[in-house]
């Protein structure tokens, strides 16, 4: 494993914050009906998300890359399930619901994971200016699904949980 050596602190406490939310997200899946899909999914982005805080390797880039895929196809399957069944619209922002829960975690990963290959795109660019615009892009957009990651997550926790249908 190569040390990342051009990597951000900002971005290094982002991929472990994100690495930490989506490993406690994986514990709670276990108790799901349905945890087959959802453990691997939060499993491997923290995963990614912890060992690029620190490393980068061509197998994460691989890892990532197949995690953003598993969130696209889980992303779609509950959007389908939700239109289907009448659960929540597509729009729908009312974290009371499953589907909605479900669509918000396949997002955060489906993210989390592009930046990460954007990442690791951008380690590689050899223009200075050009290096420095995606790593700006990297990070700005990590910081901001942090911030987002944990204000959805203490906004449930706080006001929705006791109302949540499981």
């Amino acid at each position: 494993m190569a040390m990342s050596t051009d990597r951000s602190p900002l971005l290094q406490w982002c991929s472990l914050s994100m690495g930490l939310l989506f490993a406690y997200s994986a514990t709670v899946q276990l108790n799901d009906p349905d945890w087959y899909f959802w453990f691997p999914l939060y499993a491997l982005a923290s995963g990614v998300n912890l060992l690029r805080a620190r490393f980068t390797t061509r197998i994460l880039d691989q890892v990532a890359l197949l995690d953003l895929w598993v969130g696209v196809v889980l992303l779609l399957k509950v959007v389908v399930e939700a239109h289907l069944y009448g659960l929540a619209g597509f729009w729908s922002l009312d974290m009371r619901e499953r589907a909605v829960r479900e669509k918000l975690g396949c997002g955060l990963v489906a993210i989390s994971m592009f930046l990460h290959i954007k990442a690791s795109q951008a380690s590689k660019e050899t223009r200075k200016g050009k290096k420095e615009q995606a790593a700006g892009f990297v990070e700005s957009g990590m910081a901001i699904l942090v911030a987002v990651s944990f204000g959805v997550s203490v906004y449930f926790y706080v006001f929705v949980r006791q109302h949540t249908k499981f």
